[in-house]
């Protein structure tokens, strides 16, 4: 699915409140242009049976205190590490998403700090960090310039 059409599904999925299409349809400059500089239109991301993604907490080597929460993203099925249980763990499932969609989830999850795109295959030491809080600054800057401030929320992202 190209990115226009994964625009287009989340926007015709969004809750018909009068709102939130035009919201998503606001913030889509932002997410395509994340988007674009990604390989892969869908990437496959570890979900447990409820549909949660599966979470990986990194500790800085210098500061073990210091810690992040990311979602690791991969080009296919066959590029997820056997450490992650995918496909041995029957509570954890791989599922192809489209990486708009992805993006779009990553503004809501507050645990997460960011989301590592690997785009090389079979190669899983070079990954690209999209991180929330530079998503939620970007659909900020996003939604500021294209729409009049009083129809939209300033806590939106």
């Amino acid at each position: 699915m190209d990115l226009k059409a994964q625009i287009q599904s989340l926007i015709d999925n969004a809750p018909q409140d009068g709102i939130t299409p035009t919201l998503v349809a606001a913030i889509a400059p932002a997410l395509s242009a994340i988007a674009h500089k990604l390989s892969h239109s869908q990437y496959y991301i570890l979900q447990n049976l409820d549909e949660e993604l599966v979470l990986t907490t990194l500790s800085n080597r210098g500061n073990p205190q210091e810690e992040k929460q990311v979602i690791y993203a991969f080009p296919t099925l066959q590029d997820i590490p056997r450490s992650y249980s995918a496909g041995l763990d029957p509570q954890v499932i791989a599922a192809p998403i489209p990486v708009t969609h992805i993006l779009f989830q990553l503004l809501a999850l507050e645990p997460v700090d960011s989301i590592v795109f690997f785009d090389t295959a079979s190669t899983n030491t070079n990954g690209i960090e999209v991180k929330r809080t530079d998503l939620q600054h970007l659909v900020q800057q996003q939604l500021q310039q294209n729409q009049p401030k009083n129809q939209v929320p300033p806590d939106i992202a």
